[in-house]
């Protein structure tokens, strides 16, 4: 994992795989963590190389809430509410049904931003130069987040002051743990991820806009497709106006763009930087091929997840493919 991340530090800034803020939140098999000693030893190879070859990284922290399955983490699911999540868990033993969570209680809310606050201690200590909370893609601050996966009728739900307040508080704890211009967050405003959707995408960004602009948060990461995803995500209109309207932080676009049509975006005015992920695990040379408008290697998506270095750290840079 360190020559893989050392290889793409070309990227100015690397956003880690998502990682697990205790084992309770990590339901992905094989994915790392940052929760005890042992892990932050570990990144410290990844951080170093990275940073040897100058760039910089920050730590995707993440609790996967309704999505992790007991037969990963050993434990008793927990999310906003006690509704299953569709489709099917990828386990050790094979992809099986999702469970039944059990509803966060207060004291789980207190422990779970507890967490989030270790974990960020824990990135820095690894010599990470920040973190970036995953609020996307259905987990837990998602599932907070957006009616289609919060039907709490107590301060954390119902209207939408209370279905931000988890987030409010993770990032507050972060904050504060860390230094809040140390820290980002990720959201999936516009697509239906994993069961999780708004009714009213506009209206819930708008506020949370603004709550990141009172909490002083310098940068977000928007999942925003405009067409169908490779993944399969069917998009609504783009919220990234409506954020930029409320927010004066730096945003960054994401999913399924070419290089054409995110620059077109960033030159509207709607993002300032856009993230990339696929086309990096094929290219660890990206920046350099889309700056020459060199061609691009053809990422394999049976090694994808695969667990091993087949298909990350094996795909030529374009001085090796030119040489070969």
């Amino acid at each position: 994992m360190a020559a893989y991340y050392a290889q793409r530090a070309g990227a100015g800034l690397i956003i880690s795989e998502a990682t697990g803020i205790s084992r309770e939140g990590l339901g992905w098999p094989g994915a790392p963590g940052l929760w005890n000693e042992a892990q932050v030893e570990g990144w410290k190879k990844v951080t170093d190389a990275v940073h040897r070859n100058q760039g910089r990284i920050v730590a995707q922290l993440w609790h996967m809430g309704r999505l992790v399955h007991p037969l990963v983490s050993g434990m008793e699911p927990v999310s906003s509410s006690a509704v299953t999540a569709p489709d099917y868990a990828h386990t050790y033993e094979g992809k099986k049904p999702y469970v039944e969570p059990r509803a966060a209680t207060t004291h789980d809310i207190e422990r779970i931003v507890g967490d989030y606050a270790g974990a960020a201690r824990n990135a820095i200590a690894a010599g990470f130069d920040g973190v970036q909370v995953h609020g996307a893609n259905g987990y837990l601050v998602d599932q907070f987040l957006r009616d289609g996966g919060n039907f709490r009728s107590d301060d954390y739900g119902g209207p939408i002051p209370n279905r931000l307040r988890f987030m409010s508080e993770v990032l507050g704890a972060v904050g504060a743990e860390i230094g809040i211009e140390r820290v980002g967050i990720r959201f999936s405003p516009n697509i239906y991820s994993q069961g999780v959707e708004d009714a009213f995408p506009e209206r819930l960004f708008a506020d949370v806009g603004r709550r990141l602009e009172e909490l002083k948060v310098p940068w977000i990461e928007l999942r925003e497709p405009r067409q169908p995803t490779s993944a399969g995500a069917i998009p609504t209109d783009p919220v990234s106006p409506v954020v930029r309207a409320n927010y004066s932080g730096r945003i960054v676009i994401n999913s399924d763009y070419d290089w054409r049509d995110a620059r077109e975006r960033i030159c509207a005015g709607h993002a300032d930087a856009v993230s990339i992920g696929r086309l990096f695990i094929a290219n660890p040379d990206l920046v350099k091929r889309l700056a020459t408008g060199a061609p691009l290697n053809e990422g394999d998506p049976t090694t994808f997840y695969a667990g091993g270095a087949q298909g990350y750290v094996d795909y030529p840079t374009l001085e090796q493919a030119e040489a070969a």
